[in-house]
């Protein structure tokens, strides 16, 4: 159990060193595209510089969660350059989660120049989301 404790407590000090080293750099979506973390500073700024967005709100504690982001990176990849997709921890954003109304995690919003456009909620198959992003998004 102590490890167990150590372990959450190590990553959790490397996710807040990630947030503050990425809130330092300028948002951009690489050709691999991996999905990349968004939180209340930088959430407007991220919208408003791509077309098309996805965000996946969720929780370490969500086993839906888990069972999602895979799925998430897998069209993150499938998608490269065309969608940006990132992730919203909403332990640590709460003030976005409720600004979006996010009562139900996992929760995917969909952003089409800066508006949301739709939301999905709970572990939907791989299939079902991507129809999603491209009926979303025109692809």
């Amino acid at each position: 159990m102590d490890d167990e404790l150590a372990k959450i407590r190590k990553k959790k000090m490397q996710e807040l060193r990630d947030r503050f080293d990425s809130a330092k750099q300028p948002v951009a979506v690489p050709v691999h595209a991996p999905v990349m973390p968004i939180d209340e500073r930088r959430f407007a700024l991220i919208v408003r510089e791509h077309p098309f967005v996805v965000i996946d709100f969720w929780a370490e504690w969500c086993g839906p969660c888990r069972r999602v982001a895979p799925i998430v990176e897998e069209l993150a990849q499938e998608f490269a350059g065309k969608v940006a997709f990132f992730k919203c921890d909403t332990d640590h954003n709460q003030r976005l989660a409720m600004q979006f109304g996010i009562s139900a995690i996992p929760c995917l919003l969909f952003f089409s120049h800066g508006q949301m456009v739709d939301r999905v909620i709970g572990a939907l198959p791989k299939e079902m989301i991507r129809a999603k992003v491209v009926r979303n998004f025109g692809l």
